[in-house]
């Protein structure tokens, strides 16, 4: 369903489920996913991929060349940049063209969610699953399920699948303690899903048992 006020390029690419607001404006080439929402005055760059099952809010900016996996939440008025160096004039005082600058996007990650007024400032990458809070300023990449807010934001604490914080277990609950050789657990409140985190990085529970980690690499070294 496309609104019939809505500003949509006969060249771009929306799915027959999805949905495109009042007021809102697809650029030419954009793609939008099956079953995805595109919100009242939201805009979607010339370009900009935008996978199936998205919530993109009411004036939320996505310039070109930004990607959305999956699954992406962007929050009200949240925005994705697209110039690393923004100037409206050249050094010599002559008003830019497009021939004058390359623009470069953000790309996010399958699950994520930008929360409202948020601010990711080209080129970043968030990581599936992640959550930016509201109002924060992203200038670097984010980790995949990493909590991140502030500003420059900040990774406060990891979040699951279900978009809430994580606990650590206690031995009550199953939980095997502080491993430093097997990575620090963590736990979802509302599904109980277990991941481990291991060098910066969080991974579920069951992928993490069958990644490898390089001992075993270094004990057949000491053996030769």
């Amino acid at each position: 369903m496309i609104e019939a006020s809505a500003d949509v390029s006969p060249s771009a690419q929306i799915a027959g489920s999805a949905r495109v607001w009042h007021l809102a404006q697809v650029r030419e080439g954009a793609q939008i996913g099956e079953d995805t929402i595109v919100g009242r005055g939201a805009y979607v760059g010339e370009g900009v991929r935008v996978g199936a099952r998205c919530k993109i809010q009411n004036y939320a900016l996505i310039y070109e060349p930004a990607s959305l996996a999956d699954g992406v939440f962007v929050g009200p008025a949240a925005v994705f940049t697209n110039d690393h160096s923004p100037r409206a004039v050249t050094p010599q005082g002559a008003l830019k063209t497009s021939a004058d600058w390359e623009p470069v996007g953000v790309s996010v990650g399958r699950g994520a969610s930008i929360g409202a007024r948020a601010v990711c400032v080209a080129p970043v990458r968030i990581g599936a699953w992640a959550m930016v809070g509201a109002g924060a300023v992203v200038t670097g990449d984010v980790a995949p399920y990493a909590l991140v807010v502030g500003v420059p934001a900040r990774r406060v604490g990891w979040v699951g699948e279900a978009g809430v914080p994580l606990v650590r277990p206690t031995r009550a609950t199953g939980g095997r303690g502080h491993d430093e050789a097997a990575g620090e657990e963590w736990v979802c409140p509302v599904t109980r899903a277990r991941y481990v985190e291991r060098g910066g990085k969080l991974t579920p529970l069951g992928e993490a048992a069958t990644a490898p980690t390089g001992r075993g690499d270094e004990r057949d070294k000491e053996k030769q």
